[in-house]
């Protein structure tokens, strides 16, 4: 049988990613820096950073290596150029909008936030949407090649908009960030669920490499993400994980819905169903004894359908340590328990999972570029490869 060779074409777009890559890890290197760093030889390189700077892409810095006297040849220095573009990583929250301009050297350009009343309504968090990111392009010519939005609201999977299930705390409203970003960004918008992405960050840090877990979230809302084999399972239409109306051990012994456990130990935000975390965290006696019985109903329910390896538990009031103590307690008495411990990650995780999204999606949109021939594609929905809502 006859092996068919790789073309030049693809010869050619593997050794400028490679180059890419590298000078987005090194933010400058020499040639000869390149070439010892990807494996090739020089003159490849050399052709490389010539296509990519004629695209572009690759400029010389216009610093040099020393050079003369037995230290071999001057070398110039090569960087990515500012045109390659940034990304957008937007956090939409009960306590405001954030918007993070990202480079592709992973540093964080420039942010803005822009506060939010409670409740918000669809309207105006679309109008904060705007104001905080054309302030987050304020004084730049940077392309915005792309925007990742963490949303504290389920998901619509098949649309990306964010929509309202009963007894949520948050949004008054449906909310498309979509189409609010489209006008502003020059790419996909990405959009998913906040302890989705917040999962993905413990998943991508976790020094064991977790593959296998449910996040469960314990906040003002409620909300759990299960990673399984690696990845975030959203469900059909995206809104898996929404743990509030699961049946668990009410204060007294009853059955009932996990949300109307707050309303029944008077834990909730006057006129509202969002929790009053302060509160919460202040239980003592019968009262944390009765919440972590419910709590760990909840994860009773999740081992049983979801077999995870382990139970992180994340929010401001779900790793509070004399909380957590009184949830672990009460679950290890139930009839399957796994190892339940808090979540690692505890400044802005899901922003971070969105971040570390928009860096990857950025730096391989980067890497894309010289082989387009065409306008930007269209946007792409979820089943299809470059594109995913949650």
């Amino acid at each position: 049988m006859t092996i068919a060779k790789p073309s030049l074409e693809l010869l050619r777009t593997l050794t400028d990613e490679h180059v890419l890559r590298e000078l987005m890890r090194a933010r400058r290197l020499t040639r000869a820096d390149l070439a010892a760093r990807s494996g090739l030889s020089k003159p490849t390189v050399g052709e490389s950073v010539r296509r990519l700077t004629e695209a572009g892409l690759v400029v010389d810095t216009g610093e040099r290596t020393p050079g003369g006297r037995g230290r071999g040849r001057v070398g110039s220095y090569y960087a990515l150029a500012d045109t390659v573009g940034t990304a957008l990583a937007i956090s939409i929250a009960p306590d405001g909008v954030a918007v993070e301009r990202i480079g592709a050297h992973g540093d964080v350009l420039g942010r803005t936030r822009h506060d939010i009343s409670r409740p918000a309504r669809a309207e105006q968090v679309a109008d904060a949407l705007r104001t905080a990111v054309a302030q987050a392009r304020e004084g730049t010519g940077d392309a915005i090649r792309l925007a990742v939005v963490s949303a504290a609201d389920p998901v619509e999977r098949a649309s990306g908009r964010l929509v309202r299930l009963p007894d949520a705390p948050f949004l008054l409203g449906d909310l498309d960030p979509v189409e609010v970003l489209t006008p502003q960004v020059a790419g996909p918008v990405v959009v998913d669920n906040d302890v989705n992405w917040a999962a993905q960050a413990e998943r991508d840090t976790d020094p064991t490499g977790l593959g296998d877990f449910a996040y469960v979230f314990l906040g003002e809302g409620l909300g759990c993400a299960i990673v399984s084999d690696g990845e975030v399972r959203r469900g059909h239409s995206g809104v898996a994980g929404e743990i509030a109306h699961l049946v668990t051990i009410g204060p007294r012994g009853q059955a009932t819905r996990f949300i109307d456990v707050f309303a029944d130990l008077d834990l909730r935000r006057a006129g509202t169903t969002a929790i009053d975390v302060d509160r919460v965290r202040q239980l003592a006696g019968a009262d944390r004894q009765a919440l972590g019985q419910a709590v760990s109903g909840v994860l009773a329910a999740i081992v049983a359908l979801t077999d995870p390896r382990l139970v992180l538990i994340g929010g401001p009031w779900g790793s509070h340590p004399a909380i957590l103590d009184a949830v672990t307690t009460a679950f290890t008495r139930m009839p399957r328990h796994v190892e339940v411990r808090p979540a690692r990650l505890t400044e802005e995780p899901s922003l971070a999972g969105a971040r570390a999204e928009a860096l990857d999606r950025l730096r391989s949109a980067i890497i894309a570029l010289p082989q387009r021939t065409a306008p930007s594609a269209p946007l792409r929905f979820p089943d299809q490869q470059d594109h995913e809502f949650g």
